[in-house]
């Protein structure tokens, strides 16, 4: 069949080889073999040759692969060829690229000898795997129903009556696509009802599904996670005389680090301090190649919505065994560091031991006892804990600011929920020095296990963050200049030099502008299995290991240190370590899948909320600038919406990039990015999270653009800007 194309069906076969009489009957039956074995395929009264791979296609890897076995399938398969064929993935040690279970990878297909190829795979590259189906919200009417899509791009669609199964009108989907009629009008089939967004906890299922986030554990690790039990001491050193506490938030549901600090005694170090950092030993619970950690692998991180957490390991781990509670025994990785009298780390030790949590403090708990305000926990504790780790702090603060890192300090807003799951308020948390204490120390535990693993030449997964790029230097140059500011021309910028720069737009109070695109000019951190430094933090080298409950890199990098310090038999093992660089893409894209689920939640939480306020004059600041218009960040709840172009007034506004403003052709009104604005709201859609705003507010006055004017008819006049002028 492979030589004569021309032979598709059973009659031609049968007459090619002479078939008849007796040997019909047995030549049937060869042929219904041949195509059980994969040897050929049938489709209606054709037969053919099964088909073969491409030498270069993409391959879709099951979830449920086994991560020292891979096997995969072709990512599009016609159905009529038969069942798709299995192949077996190739790992050599030291690849390049190393893919894991639930990846799509582009890889390179060697099909083997014989009739029925036995293919391998060599990865290239790992791919973006697209989502798995559309969803949305239904509305129901008489004629059937429409498909509100999440995702703004997509077009509604109808559902007819029979595709609806179960659902209910506000119901969230997800459908199937089908194409009918001679004009090929796409429709909807409902697959699966996700729930009811306006039930109580429902708006991040939205984000949940449509950016498939794990979020059911499997039977199997729940079962693994149920049967594990309380380590003992053994192998371990005890520390439970050393009085640590856990200072969080606090809502904070899982505790994950402690600290303690005291002078140190030792004379060559007058003034010096020993900070203790201990972090929840979840490498002793997860172990490398069971169902808790190919899960953990997986989600990658857990994800925190206002209304919920998706947590990367199950609850029995997450806040039970590896939650250091109060006044129970809990098993640690802690990190020993002595520091001297203007916070330099002079030495530093890995210890795994046992230790019991002196006191849970919340944040605003720990600030208010420094402060002079303690209470029935705290007083107990100022004297012998919280002092010492103050002191300790301060002096830290004194090497942090002589290190020089990018100070950027923009406020996050947190969104309070009522008991139905809407928002009821928005906040601006105060940004205490306790948290800044915490947060000092965890960046010094981590410097300390990047060092400590470097010291003994063992692979770990560094969190790195870029230089600029030269564009995007170029770019703020050109913006800082457009505002009198001026910026280094040397492409070997450091954080100290954009430092610089936000104290002089503090100074000129344009804190709000430069500080929105210094945050834009930054690459995002990453993992990388290859260490290129922190330019942020303006560290050297940096990992993460402060938070095994929530995050896979910070597992991988206990596990190193285990394994590096003979700590036990259940670091990181051989076959893991060829696979970091895999491991380093994977759980870079699942962080930024749950920003951006984090994001779309929040998004759509605050449409909904200000729904009911169509109308109403808000206040807010000029977040965004495109050739399309404005975007506006609400001063009270941080609600980002739009403003087209088209409404700005009775002027022609073009897009001025450099400055990152709208300015008039003839009048030079300019709106520029940081730039404070009084809006109407218009328009609030809260399934997908957008809000469209009126501009209310006169732009600063300027030179007229000097870009050769467009044949496009200037912006009519609207509104209350029309009044104004």
């Amino acid at each position: 069949m492979a030589d004569n194309p021309q032979l598709d069906g059973k009659r031609d076969l049968a007459k090619y080889f002479g078939i008849h009489g007796d040997m019909r009957t047995p030549f049937k039956v060869l042929l219904k073999e041949m195509e059980g074995e994969g040897f050929i395929a049938r489709t209606r009264k054709a037969i053919r040759r099964t088909a073969t791979l491409p030498l270069v296609t993409s391959l879709d890897i099951p979830t449920d692969a086994d991560p020292d076995d891979l096997h995969a399938f072709p990512s599009q398969w016609n159905a009529e060829e038969g069942e798709p064929p299995r192949v077996r993935v190739i790992q050599p040690r030291g690849a390049r690229v190393v893919p894991a279970p639930g990846d799509r990878i582009l890889a390179r297909i060697d099909a083997g000898e014989g009739l029925v190829p036995s293919y391998t795979a060599r990865p290239m590259k790992i791919l973006d795997k697209p989502r798995r189906g559309q969803i949305g919200i239904v509305r129901v009417d008489d004629d059937g129903a429409r498909l509100i899509p999440i995702d703004r791009k997509q077009k509604e669609m109808r559902i007819d009556g029979g595709d609806l199964g179960a659902t209910r009108d506000g119901d969230l989907v997800e459908v199937s696509v089908k194409v009918s009629g001679r004009l090929m009008i796409p429709k909807a089939k409902v697959v699966e009802v996700i729930g009811n967004p306006k039930s109580e906890g429902a708006v991040s299922m939205i984000a949940i599904h449509n950016l498939e986030i794990p979020y059911r554990f499997p039977a199997s690790v729940v079962k693994e996670a149920e049967a594990a039990g309380e380590v003992s001491l053994k192998g371990r050193e005890d520390w439970r005389h050393v009085p640590l506490v856990t200072i969080d938030p606090p809502d904070a549901k899982d505790h994950d680090d402690a600290v303690h600090a005291e002078p140190d005694a030792d004379p060559n170090n007058a003034g010096g301090h020993i900070v203790i950092v201990a972090i929840a030993d979840v490498a002793a619970y997860v172990r490398s190649g069971t169902a808790l950690d190919r899960e953990a692998y997986l989600r990658g991180n857990s994800v925190y919505f206002p209304d919920r957490v998706v947590p990367m390991l199950p609850e029995r781990i997450s806040n039970d065994l590896c939650s250091l509670k109060q006044g129970e025994n809990r098993p640690s990785l802690a990190v020993r560091m002595v520091f001297d009298s203007e916070g330099r780390k002079k030495r530093h030790s890995f210890h795994r031991v046992v230790f019991r949590s002196a006191a849970k403090l919340s944040y605003g708990q720990a600030q208010e006892a420094i402060d002079g305000r303690t209470d029935d926990t705290t007083g107990p504790l100022l004297e012998p804990v919280l002092k010492p780790l103050w002191r300790a702090y301060q002096a830290m603060v004194r090497a942090r600011d002589k290190r020089g890192p990018l100070d950027l300090d923009l406020p996050e807003r947190k969104i309070i929920l009522d008991g139905k799951g809407m928002v009821a308020d928005v906040r601006i948390p105060e940004r205490l020095e306790m948290m800044r204490l915490i947060e000092e120390m965890m960046i010094a535990a981590n410097v300390a296990a990047a060092e400590t693993l470097e010291k003994h030449r063992s692979a770990l997964l560094y969190r790195v963050h870029d230089t600029p790029s030269r564009e995007k230097l170029m770019a703020l140059r050109e913006f800082l200049a457009s505002l009198d500011l001026s910026f280094g021309k040397s492409e070997a910028v450091r954080p100290v030099d954009f430092n610089r720069v936000l104290a002089k737009a503090r100074e000129s109070e344009k804190t709000q502008q430069v500080s929105e695109m210094v945050l834009r000019s930054q690459a995002q951190a990453e993992y990388a299995a290859e260490n290129y430094g922190h330019f942020g933090l303006n560290l050297d080298r940096y990992a993460h290991f402060t938070s095994p409950i929530r995050r896979y890199a910070d597992l991988i990098v206990h596990r190193a240190l285990i394994a590096a310090l003979d700590f036990g038999k259940d670091g990181l093992t051989d076959d893991e370590v060829t696979k970091l660089p895999g491991i380093a893409q994977h759980i870079s894209a699942t962080e930024r899948r749950a920003m951006l689920a984090e994001r779309e939640t929040s998004d759509r939480l605050l449409a909904q909320f200000l729904a009911g306020q169509i109308g109403a004059e808000f206040q807010g600041r000029i977040s965004g600038v495109t050739r399309s218009g404005l975007f506006v960040r609400l001063t009270d709840t941080g609600a980002d919406g739009f403003i087209p172009a088209s409404t700005l007034g009775q002027d022609y506004y073009r897009f001025v990039e450099e400055m990152q403003a709208m300015v008039g052709d003839r009048t030079g009104e300019t709106f520029r990015i940081g730039d404070t604005v009084s809006v109407r709201l218009l328009e609030a859609a809260p399934v997908a999270g957008a809000l469209r705003f009126e501009l209310l507010s006169e732009g600063s006055r300027g030179k007229p653009s000097s870009v050769k004017r467009s044949t496009k008819r200037p912006s009519r006049p609207h509104g209350p800007r029309s009044h104004r002028r």
